[in-house]
């Protein structure tokens, strides 16, 4: 006779194991420097994101005027932000008052334009003393989780030459802001 708990719980560590060696693989294919970038319009892109991460009923908001566009390797940026898009709703779903989670991109600025971008949500957010942390290799509050998300996240960012930082979201949940970012 088997044990199904056993089998389940060894399934589960192999699951999470290969979720590990997928992350670390395509950030040794893409490295820490990005080659040729495009314009990318960040709303619709945002948008096309979306469409690929399984929401669980959480919504999207996209508070970019027009056609802005960022410069950026489409392929990686794709990642940055289906990862935190995931991260908002796997988070946020299951410690949130309401019952869906809302997620918000939109144009960071300053006097003199703008200056990057963000994506934040809605859901329980990131507490002060845990914010750098949040972006250490391993790092993670779900037991199902590799904890590379965020750590990719900031690689990803930083290829880009952008700086990344997290604090508290619009409607108390947690916001992840990019700077350095250039517009076209």
């Amino acid at each position: 006779a088997h044990d199904s708990e056993r089998l389940d719980a060894i399934d589960d560590a192999l699951d999470r194991m290969w979720a590990i060696v997928e992350e670390t693989l395509t950030l040794a294919k893409q490295g820490r420097h990005v080659g040729e970038t495009e314009r990318v319009p960040l709303g619709e892109f945002a948008g096309r994101c979306w469409q690929t991460v399984e929401t669980h009923g959480a919504t999207l908001d996209v508070a970019v005027d027009g056609d802005v566009g960022i410069l950026a390797d489409a392929d990686r940026l794709r990642h940055l932000v289906e990862n935190l898009f995931r991260n908002a709703v796997e988070h946020g779903q299951a410690n949130t008052d309401s019952q869906f989670v809302h997620v918000r991109v939109g144009v960071l600025r300053d006097d003199g334009g703008p200056i990057g971008f963000y994506i934040d949500d809605d859901g329980p957010g990131i507490p002060p003393d845990e914010r750098e942390r949040v972006f250490d290799p391993g790092y993670t509050t779900d037991p199902e989780g590799t904890g590379y998300g965020l750590s990719i996240v900031t690689w990803i960012a930083e290829a880009h030459g952008w700086a990344v930082s997290v604090t508290a979201g619009t409607d108390a949940g947690a916001r992840f802001e990019f700077t350095g970012v250039e517009f076209e």
